[in-house]
């Protein structure tokens, strides 16, 4: 499986934009310039694993929280995106989706999402599944 450039850049830009960062703040962080950093979040260049070690040190995230998606398995997939979606939420806010997820998760194994699922991929409506 070929590594995933944009998907890369793609995380580094939502990333760096939850936190408030602008990419010239960022390329100061890393001591990259910041035409580098936009090449790299629009997947133009390929970034060294030098360079993503150092965007990684800069937003304070691990070189596995970038990467994620990349994986042909990855048991924390999607985890990096619900913390991410979550870190602003207050105690309440936090249980009120775990309980809407739980419910939604139950809703969907009760009803077989394995059809629903088919069905759907077969009218075009859930290509990124």
């Amino acid at each position: 499986m070929p590594v995933n450039y944009l998907l890369i850049g793609t995380r580094i830009k939502e990333i760096r934009a939850q936190q408030g960062i602008s990419a010239e703040e960022l390329a100061e962080l890393a001591n990259l310039s910041s035409v580098y950093i936009s090449y790299i979040e629009n997947a133009r260049r390929k970034p060294s694993l030098a360079s993503l070690v150092k965007i990684c040190n800069a937003l304070g995230i691990t070189l596995d929280e970038l990467l994620y998606g990349n994986l042909l398995y990855n048991p924390a997939e999607y985890q990096t995106d619900i913390d991410l979606l979550m870190a602003d939420c207050t105690k309440n806010e936090k249980r009120f989706i775990y309980l809407i997820l739980s419910a939604v998760k139950n809703i969907l194994r009760s009803n077989d999402w394995s059809l629903i699922e088919k069905a759907l991929l077969k009218d075009n409506n859930l290509k990124d599944l």
